[in-house]
C-alpha cells in the first residue's frame, strides 16, 4: 500500500493539517493527495504545493485507495450515504478522523465490507508532532501497518480500544488547547515579572517543550523531574504550592472531565 493515493474528504483545519503533515514527512508526494472542500478557494495553499483540490468527492474517491474522512460530525452521514456506492472493499480503506462517529456508525453507512479505521490526531499533525489514537474494524495486518506508519510520520500512534476514543479526544486533541492556555498564562506571568511579551512567550513555550521531551525521551514520571527542581525552601516549591492552593491541578482535572462529559452526553 506504500504508493496508494490518498483522498481527504473535508479540507477544513484538520484535513488540511493532515495533508500538510503527509507532504512534510514525504510519506507521499503531493501529487498522490486529493483534498475536497465545497469552497476550493480555501485550499489554494495546498494546490500550490502540488495537491489536487476539488469539490467532487466522488471523483476523489474513484482516483484514490485511502479515503480519509475529515468532515464535520453532522455532515458525515449525509455525505457518505451519497458516496457509499463508490467504495470498493477490494480497493479502498476508510480512515475517519471525525469526533463522535463510531466504527459501527461508519459500517452501517458503508455496508459492504470496506476496512474502516477510526483515528483521533490533533492539530500538531501539521508539524509532525501529533499523538494519534487509533482503532479499526475489518482491516488486515498490512492495512493496519500502513495506517500506523502513516500517522507515525506525523507524530506517534497509539492503538486503543474504541471505548476509549472519546477520552483520547479530550486528552490528546482538546489537550492541545489546554497546553496552549498554560503557555499563555505563563507568558502573562512572565510579563508581570519583567519580560516583554515576545520573550516571555518564547521562554514559556520552549520550557513546556523541554519538559515534555524529558518525559518522552527519558521515560520518567513527572514528579521525578519536579523533585529535581524543588529545592528545600526554594522558589519553585513555593510557586507550586501556591498554584495548588489556588486549585491548579484540580481545575485542570475538572476541565478534562467537563470536556469528556460534553462528548459523551
Amino acid at each position: 500500500m506504500k504508493h496508494s493515493k490518498i483522498a481527504i474528504i473535508g479540507g477544513g483545519n484538520l484535513g488540511a493539517a493532515i495533508a500538510e503533515g503527509l507532504i512534510k514527512s514525504q510519506f507521499v508526494a503531493p501529487q498522490q493527495i486529493t483534498v475536497t472542500r465545497r469552497n476550493v478557494e480555501a485550499l489554494q495553499p495546498l494546490e500550490a504545493l502540488g495537491v489536487t483540490i476539488t469539490s467532487d468527492n466522488q471523483q476523489a474517491i474513484q482516483n484514490s485507495e485511502v479515503i480519509i474522512v475529515a468532515l464535520k460530525p453532522y455532515n458525515v452521514k449525509e455525505v457518505l450515504e451519497s458516496l457509499k456506492k463508490n467504495f470498493d472493499p477490494k480497493r479502498h480503506i476508510i480512515i475517519s478522523v471525525v469526533t463522535g462517529i463510531f466504527l459501527k456508525d461508519l459500517a452501517a453507512i458503508v455496508d459492504h465490507g470496506v476496512p474502516i479505521f477510526r483515528a483521533m490526531p490533533n492539530t500538531a499533525i501539521a508539524i509532525q508532532e501529533s499523538v494519534t489514537c487509533m482503532c479499526h474494524q475489518g482491516a488486515n495486518a498490512e492495512q493496519v501497518k500502513y495506517v500506523t506508519d502513516l500517522f507515525d510520520q506525523l507524530g506517534i500512534t497509539i492503538a486503543i480500544d474504541e471505548k476509549l476514543m472519546d477520552a483520547a479526544t479530550v486528552l490528546g486533541a482538546c489537550g492541545i488547547a489546554y497546553a496552549l492556555r498554560f503557555i499563555r498564562a505563563s507568558t502573562q506571568g512572565g510579563i508581570e515579572i519583567g519580560f516583554d511579551a515576545k520573550t516571555a512567550n518564547l521562554i514559556a513555550a520552549q520550557t513546556v517543550k523541554g519538559a515534555a521531551e524529558l518525559l518522552l525521551k527519558l521515560g520518567r514520571h513527572p514528579e521525578a523531574e519536579i523533585d529535581k527542581v524543588t529545592t528545600p525552601k526554594g522558589c519553585t516549591i513555593v510557586g507550586l504550592n501556591e498554584m495548588e492552593h489556588q486549585g491548579f491541578s484540580s481545575s485542570l482535572i475538572k476541565g478534562i472531565g467537563a470536556s469528556y462529559d460534553k462528548i459523551v452526553k
